[in-house]
């Protein structure tokens, strides 16, 4: 999107024109005893909806608009663990659309506050089904009404992966100056990774790409899937990635906790869950540039008990 408007002499931009173009992050102290490893986070909560899915949902309803599937008195409905929900009620509030979001009945409050804050409907369905439960929900909705939604289905829809094709994977290579070796990963709907992943191969066959998941069906990791046993999302493509990397929810917590008392980074469970892979990927090689996604901040998650629970001095970090 271009800039909207000059004021005074200064660039001004909308709330969607600050999507993307995120920072990169080092660490100081995480990694230290990896030398000739270079260890890199995208920060995604630099997003103006505080997170990666920003990228995705804009590109999906943009993608909804030119197509004319979203049209005006059109409600934008999805399932979501959260963040894509938030992104969706952002740029719906700034377009002015309504939007329906189903998630999961154990979402953080943080999350489904930020959603009201919005003024998205929500629905809450069966913390047991994840948001597996919350896409059956919202199909049967559709079915039943379908000249009132726009429905992206952000776990089955193209623009959803182009979006990181487009911007992300671009946003890496640059800011790596082309030296990036190994990247690593989460998979929820799966876009991040496929849409990186494909570009980063067409730019460098080379580049290593390692996908990540939770170690069970039953986890902590809000946002991501156990393969294995969720729905699988139709833009998911198992065959992109060079190796895999499961990871289970108390090594996720502890890294996290590592990040906010050893580099001084607030993040979510998810993005301690990826150092935690890109650790393991860094601690095979004698160099490299590993770099992975730091998905969200730790804002929707300070309600969680396991910041109280753990002391620095007494953990032994992974």
């Amino acid at each position: 999107m271009a800039l909207t408007a000059v004021h005074k002499g200064r660039h001004t931009r909308s709330v969607l024109e600050l999507i993307g173009n995120t920072p990169m992050v080092r660490f100081k102290r995480i990694g230290a005893d990896l030398p000739g490893v270079e260890l890199l986070a995208k920060a995604e909560w630099y997003n103006p909806g505080g997170s990666v899915k920003d990228r995705a949902a804009l590109n999906m309803i943009l993608d909804g608009e030119r197509r004319g599937l979203l049209t005006r008195g059109k409600t934008i409905i999805d399932a979501t663990s959260g963040n894509t929900g938030i992104a969706y009620a952002m740029i719906a509030a700034e377009r002015g659309y309504k939007v329906t979001l189903a998630l999961p009945k154990n979402a953080s409050l943080e999350r489904k506050r930020c959603l009201r804050a919005y003024g998205a409907e929500l629905i809450l369905t069966d913390p047991h089904e994840s948001t597996d439960g919350a896409q059956r929900h919202v199909r049967k909705l559709v079915d039943a009404d379908p000249d009132k939604y726009f429905y992206p289905d952000q776990y089955n829809n193209q623009a959803n992966w182009r979006a990181h094709y487009d911007t992300t994977a671009m946003e890496i290579w640059r800011q790596t100056e082309g030296r990036i070796t190994h990247f690593v990963t989460g998979l929820g709907t799966s876009g991040t990774f496929v849409g990186v992943t494909r570009r980063l191969k067409e730019l460098n066959p080379a580049v290593q790409c390692i996908s990540m998941q939770p170690d069970a069906p039953l986890h902590g990791l809000e946002g991501l899937k156990h393969m294995a046993t969720a729905l699988v999302p139709g833009i998911y493509d198992e065959s992109l990635a060079d190796d895999r990397i499961e990871v289970d929810t108390e090594h996720a917590q502890k890294m996290v906790l590592r990040l906010a008392r050893e580099e001084g980074l607030l993040v979510g469970v998810s993005s301690g869950a990826n150092l935690h892979a890109a650790m393991q990927v860094a601690r095979n090689l004698k160099e490299g540039v590993v770099v992975t996604i730091f998905c969200d901040s730790a804002a929707r998650y300070l309600s969680e008990s396991f910041w109280q629970e753990a002391s620095p001095e007494a953990e032994n970090w992974p």
